[in-house]
């Protein structure tokens, strides 16, 4: 249980740089105690994020991106900002014939992510996709995305793989497998 504390009192937010994606501001904070702090925050758009873990035929469906903040390519599960107006769920049926090529007869939310938000507004839902049928978008991504299936009874073995290490990714596996477990799909080996 957390104590209830008095937030900061904001005194200032000002606006330090700007990209295409992001904005960053610097915010003049003064806490109940009577100490003073700049802190800076990255605003990316005001639109929540959605991240799929697909299930077909007892697999998990990830696919292969290329990541420019570590110049490399990233093994996750698919993943994608929400239109304006669109529903989680609308929103991760749409990421899911973009990115992977299935839709979902069924989709449940998970869980909410947030990312460093000591420094990030940012919020992902996540959600698993079962009953999937075939059916492309087309995306924004620049290049076709590898596809690999791992198996739900090595849900554990995900997690040595070099190139599944986001965080995201690995919160919203353990999120599947609890899941998976209360469905009765998979012993809870704690």
């Amino acid at each position: 249980m957390t104590r209830q504390l008095q937030k900061p009192k904001i005194l200032n937010v000002e606006v330090v740089a700007r990209s295409r994606l992001f904005t960053v501001e610097a915010v003049d904070l003064e806490f109940s105690n009577g100490a003073r702090r700049v802190y800076e925050r990255m605003k990316p758009s005001e639109r929540e994020a959605v991240m799929i873990v697909p299930i077909i035929d007892n697999h998990l469906i990830l696919i292969q991106e290329y990541v420019v903040g570590l110049e490399s390519y990233e093994l996750g599960f698919p993943k994608g900002l929400m239109d304006a107006g669109e529903t989680p769920f609308e929103a991760a049926n749409r990421e899911l014939k973009e990115e992977v090529g299935f839709g979902a007869g069924k989709l449940e939310i998970l869980g909410q992510l947030t990312l460093a938000p000591s420094y990030f507004s940012s919020k992902m839902n996540i959600l698993v996709a079962e009953g999937l049928y075939a059916e492309q978008l087309e995306g924004d991504e620049p290049e076709p995305l590898p596809q690999l299936r791992w198996p739900l009874d090595n849900l554990p073995g995900l997690l040595l793989e070099p190139d599944f290490q986001e965080a995201r990714n690995v919160s919203a596996l353990f999120l599947a497998r609890e899941w998976l477990v209360k469905q009765g799909r998979l012993r809870n080996r704690t």
